[in-house]
C-alpha cells in the first residue's frame, strides 16, 4: 500500500481500499463470479442465452482460469 501513496496521487486511505478492492475481486469464487456477472448482465437486458455465452468467454481470462463450464453447468450455478 506504502507504494501505491508514493506513486500515485492516491491518499492512504483511497490506497487501502483500492487494494481491498482488488484482493476482493481476486478471492471471488467461480460460482460468485458467475452470479454477479448473470445479474449484471440481465440488468443490461441480456437474455440467458447471451449472458452464458459472455460468461463463458470471460471465465478463461480471470486470474486463475475455472475449468471450461458448459451452459448447462452455467445454469446450475445460477439456479441450483
Amino acid at each position: 500500500m506504502d507504494h501505491l501513496v508514493r506513486s500515485t496521487p492516491l491518499q492512504r486511505g483511497e490506497a487501502a481500499r483500492v487494494v481491498l478492492d482488488v484482493l476482493a475481486y481476486f478471492d471471488e469464487t467461480t460460482e460468485e463470479f458467475v452470479r454477479r456477472r448473470h445479474r449484471e448482465l440481465q440488468s443490461q437486458g441480456l437474455r440467458n442465452e447471451a449472458i452464458f455465452e459472455r460468461i463463458r468467454h470471460e471465465m478463461p481470462h480471470r486470474a486463475v482460469a475455472p475449468p471450461d463450464l458448459s451452459t448447462r453447468q452455467l445454469r446450475r450455478l445460477i439456479y441450483g
